[in-house]
């Protein structure tokens, strides 16, 4: 009998099942996440789960872990400050695909140097500037990424670029070709400078991680869940962290199947900080075929079609006035829920709530708190926001005696990008509470803070809302309808349509059930499995909005934990064969381009590689009984009556199930 643990960190949870031979779940248990330290909560989660099923640590053959970590990062635009080096590329180049917004100001290097469409060089790789350009940055950002003209045709320059940013600055480094081998320089730039951005943080978490499972007595080996299902080893996603994006939303999906058996349906899976959305066709998830998008970056990780929005249950709610009318949006910035500070920070925001309650006016920042999350790396601070967070120093505060001018919210904005602080404000769990659909944390602050709320004033000068009540229903029909939203976006972009039809008014009084001369009826015409800890809460509602089944397994919760035990390794290696004249074929290799005078040595000479790659990546992985297929994508083209080739894509598959260790 194997005994599988399956942990998975989300926004707020962090979930633990175990699993019998991924037959049966033996327990559960959840953990809130600490994102001071992530690894403290998994300690947590993995202690409950143990003691649940009364099995002793040493009993444990394999650990897999999911998390939201990556995914959340990105959407709200933490991690690491880091360097670009860009060879071969124009100055404008920086602006395409994203990668100036996703670098937000951080340095930039552009370089000459990179290859051709066929793999022979462009220019000769301005080195000097490269090495001006690292001792000036080398103490200041915490990693450097790496893109080349086409290099996934030869990737000499950025081999030789990352071989100088290891020995000036000892700094990790990130290249383009190893993160993709698709054509799409800005792209693969981008690509690269989210996974430099991301490193820091997944290293640490992996490897405090692992270091809490030793000291609770697992030594099994861990895997953890990239962003297509598939299982890695944790020492390569250190490496690629990039892979790890939307991991979590992957293992709910698996864990979906799983759990329902569905062949054809939309998975929602609802957490903290997002709600993801996905397909599952004949029992599988589909793959993105333009690579994983998270918020507004799109990469070339290959991932499942996952549409990730920032709603959640801990999203901040707005103010929005509308004319005369008022009301309220949600997200996409995760907060601290006020009921969950004041659970743990009673002595401070229960009275400063009490003393907001007896103002006669409303504050600007009434119900809104914020403190410092420690063990974060401060580093490159401007004057400004270190002021900022030294003056927030341990305690917790209101938010309102922290900020002295408006010019200070923008410091506040950057500490909170970079996971320096946290913000707690009023959100759709608060609202939870003070509708009794939740009850683990403080329900009273949870009211203080909707009454708060509802004494904005819309246009027409009447409050938003005249009892808690009242202010948490809104919220949570807000949440009703930006799901339905999403979920619909979801569909229409399935079926080929405009997404942007989900908003449409005749869509949405379709769904109100509101009756007239003209008939109008829309939803959809699939079920919906509802997946996330707050899933039941929530989604009944959603289920009835849209018109279709929704289905809301009982371990729904832990789909994530589940979907990180029941996964497979999984290897893709892709290579590329080029023509560049009548009778010679390119293969394109990481240690250079090798030329053939006919197709089929060549082809033969790179699938060996290929296939030898994954394998070797395969078992790295930790899996055993590896299955190896091949698929081959010839293009040919016909010129005078005879079928000339033109490229030909090869793609390498190896998989198999992880090894269990023997207790």
């Amino acid at each position: 009998m194997a005994i599988l643990l399956g942990v998975d960190t989300g926004g707020t949870y962090t979930d633990a099942v175990l699993m019998q031979d991924e037959d049966r779940v033996l327990a559960r248990a959840k953990a809130l996440t600490t994102r001071h330290d992530l690894a403290v909560g998994v300690g947590q989660a993995v202690r409950a789960v143990l003691d649940e099923a009364d099995v002793e640590p040493g009993a444990v053959g394999m650990a897999s872990l999911s998390t939201t970590l990556a995914t959340n990062a990105l959407v709200e635009g933490q991690g690491g400050r880091v360097a670009l080096i860009y060879i071969g590329f124009r100055e404008r180049d920086v602006q395409a695909q994203g990668l100036a917004e996703a670098l937000d100001g951080d340095p930039v290097c552009v370089l000459t140097g990179g290859h051709t469409h066929d793999g022979s060089q462009a220019a000769t790789l301005d080195e000097t500037t490269l090495l001006a350009f690292l001792e000036t940055h080398k103490r200041d950002v915490s990693g450097f990424a790496v893109a080349a003209q086409f290099a996934t045709r030869n990737p000499a320059h950025e081999l030789r670029a990352m071989e100088l940013v290891r020995e000036v600055t000892g700094r990790p480094v990130s290249a383009s070709h190893q993160l993709s081998a698709r054509l799409g320089g800005p792209k693969r730039a981008l690509t690269a400078v989210l996974n430099a951005r991301l490193i820091g943080m997944i290293d640490a978490l992996i490897g405090r991680a692992e270091g809490e499972l030793r000291a609770i007595g697992v030594t099994a080996p861990m895997m953890v869940v990239r962003g297509d299902g598939a299982l890695m080893s944790s020492a390569q996603a250190r490496g690629r962290p990039i892979e790890t994006i939307l991991s979590g939303p992957a293992a709910s999906i698996v864990g979906a199947r799983w759990l329902t058996g569905a062949d054809h349906a939309l998975v929602s899976d609802i957490g903290g900080t997002t709600t993801d959305v996905a397909v599952l066709r004949g029992g599988r998830p589909v793959i993105d075929p333009h690579g994983a998008r998270v918020g507004p970056h799109r990469t070339m990780v290959e991932a499942v079609a996952m549409r990730t929005t920032g709603l959640g249950g801990d999203s901040e709610v707005h103010f929005v006035a509308d004319g005369l009318r008022g009301g309220v949006t949600l997200g996409p910035r995760r907060v601290l829920p006020v009921s969950l500070l004041a659970h743990e920070a009673p002595d401070v925001v229960l009275p400063l709530l009490e003393t907001q309650m007896r103002g006669s006016v409303p504050g600007e920042y009434d119900g809104r708190f914020v403190r410092a999350v420690h063990g974060v790396q401060a580093d490159g601070l401007a004057a400004r926001d270190a002021d900022l967070l030294a003056r927030i120093g341990d305690g917790v505060h209101g938010l309102g005696a922290v900020l002295r001018t408006r010019m200070e919210q923008g410091a506040l904005k950057r500490l909170v990008g970079r996971g320096l602080v946290q913000v707690a404000a009023l959100t759709p769990s608060d609202a939870s509470h003070v509708l009794g659909r939740l009850d683990v944390w403080d329900a009273e602050a949870a009211r203080m803070a909707c009454a708060l709320f509802g004494r904005r004033r819309t246009g027409a000068g009447e409050r938003l809302a005249d009892a808690p009540e009242q202010m948490a229903q809104s919220v949570v029909d807000q949440l009703t309808h930006q799901t339905s939203v999403a979920l619909l976006e979801a569909a229409l972009a399935e079926d080929g349509m405009d997404e942007a039809l989900a908003t449409h008014a005749l869509m949405q009084r379709g769904m109100s059930g509101s009756k007239g001369l003209v008939r109008i009826k829309t939803g959809l015409d699939v079920p919906v499995v509802g997946l996330g800890a707050s899933a039941r809460a929530y989604y009944p509602a959603v289920g009835t909005r849209l018109g279709c089944e929704m289905q809301l397994p009982e371990d729904g919760g832990v789909a994530n934990a589940i979907g990180a035990v029941v996964g497979r390794v999984t290897v893709r290696r892709t290579g590329t064969i080029t023509s560049p004249s009548e009778g010679q074929f390119r293969v394109h290799l990481d240690s250079g381009p090798e030329d053939f005078a006919a197709s089929e040595p060549a082809l033969a000479r790179l699938e060996t590689v290929l296939t030898e790659d994954a394998r070797v990546s395969a078992l790295a992985a930790g899996a055993s009984d590896i299955e190896l297929h091949v698929a081959r994508d010839i293009r040919t083209a016909q010129a005078e009556a005879r079928e000339v080739f033109v490229e030909a894509t090869l793609t390498a598959e190896a998989t198999g199930r992880p090894g269990i260790a023997a207790p």
